[in-house]
């Protein structure tokens, strides 16, 4: 087992291991992972078909950032952008992450050339994953299960393996089986929130891109029944709906000072790993099965334009599902598709009267006085109007 020390745990001790394991800046796991001959394929967000490079062997991991002193990446990027292609692309400038493959996926300016950037740097491959721009296309189940095919060429030549079709469909099953657990903890997020915190469900879901999926399932198996049995007494705080953690991920202190004013009961915090909201069949084409869930099976974000899903009414059905009585609505700084859907939010939550509240966080924040302050005055606002 790449980490067992979760095994035999209480559920405060297990969050609190998974806490310092997602904050750890050296990723042991993904080194020991490596020092055992594994390989490890770094996908930048938003979704990546995690299945498929399990099912070649290898660790796939999401390059998420981190709170790491910047001595090198800057001086690959412009000055305006966001904050987590710097930090991911100095994780793995100073070895940090050793990667065997990088693929990145054309959602944003930055992104789309992040491939060139890491393919100048770097002698493991680097490709961009094309998913639909065009979801509404009648074709594009079929072209999205070619390029899985391309994308599985390349895995296989890395891993040194053939993607069987059993490899395949025993990904898929374990894969099916992370997400219904993922979307337990949500479940217990919902409807009993003063029994798991945003930070705590953060970490527990974060700590899925960091070890195999398999150790994932077995470490929420033994976590969430503790978890739903917890003795804790329901607080007078408001119930909120959290978006804009979509791509870049805020500072988990950022979390436990909204936790501390409000029950989160929803969130798109690594909306990537969730995307996918039933279960893959595991029968037939998997590919195919696979690409037509990442059409017609999943959630929504800024980054994946469909005409089925326009985000403004998606985002209200989250809050609706969730009897939330208020949203926050935040961005990464600089984060174009987060700062843009601000926009048409606001506009959404004016004409129907819901309370919202606006900000933005920065990877590297250390600083929430300020925040804390303005979000107990929207509380507030709420709770004696």
């Amino acid at each position: 087992m790449l980490w067992d020390a979760w095994q035999n745990k209480s559920a405060d001790e297990v969050i609190a291991l998974c806490r310092d394991l997602v904050e750890d800046t050296d990723f042991p796991t993904v080194k020991k992972w490596k020092r055992a001959g594994g390989k490890v394929v770094g996908h930048f967000q938003v979704y990546f078909p995690e299945e498929i490079a399990h099912a070649a062997g290898m660790l796939p991991v999401k390059l998420r950032g981190s709170q790491v002193d910047r001595k090198r990446a800057d001086a690959h990027f412009g000055s305006y952008i966001c904050s987590i292609p710097r930090s991911s692309l100095e994780l793995c400038l100073s070895k940090t992450l050793d990667l065997d493959m990088f693929v990145t996926h054309p959602i944003c300016d930055v992104a789309r050339n992040l491939a060139g950037i890491w393919a100048r740097n770097f002698k493991y491959p680097a490709q961009i994953l094309y998913l639909p721009q065009n979801a509404n296309s009648k074709y594009s189940a079929r072209y999205l299960r070619d390029e899985y095919a391309r994308l599985a060429r390349e895995l296989e030549t890395i891993a040194g393996r053939a993607i069987t079709t059993d490899a395949l469909a025993n990904s898929i099953r374990v894969f099916n089986e992370n997400r219904r657990w993922m979307r337990k903890l949500y479940e217990i997020k919902r409807e009993t929130p003063w029994l798991l915190p945003i930070d705590e469900a953060f970490v527990l879901v974060s700590v899925g891109a960091l070890i195999p999926r398999e150790e994932h399932n077995a470490l929420l198996a033994h976590v969430v029944p503790q978890i739903e049995k917890r003795d804790a007494k329901k607080q007078d705080k408001i119930r909120v709906v959290f978006e804009g953690g979509f791509c870049e991920l805020p500072p988990l202190d950022l979390l436990r000072v909204i936790s501390q004013s409000c029950y989160v009961v929803d969130d798109d915090l690594h909306i990537g790993l969730r995307w996918i909201l039933e279960d893959v069949a595991t029968e037939g084409d998997a590919l195919l099965n696979l690409a037509d869930a990442y059409l017609n099976k999943s959630s929504y974000s800024p980054v994946q334009h469909d005409l089925r899903k326009p985000k403004e009414k998606m985002l209200l059905q989250r809050l609706q599902g969730a009897h939330a009585q208020a949203a926050i609505v935040t961005a990464a700084k600089m984060c174009e598709p987060g700062l843009d859907e601000q926009v048409a939010y606001s506009k959404t939550f004016d004409a129907h009267n819901i309370p919202y509240f606006i900000s933005e966080f920065e990877e590297k924040m250390t600083g929430f006085d300020h925040m804390q302050m303005q979000l107990e005055t929207f509380v507030e606002s709420i709770l004696f109007e």
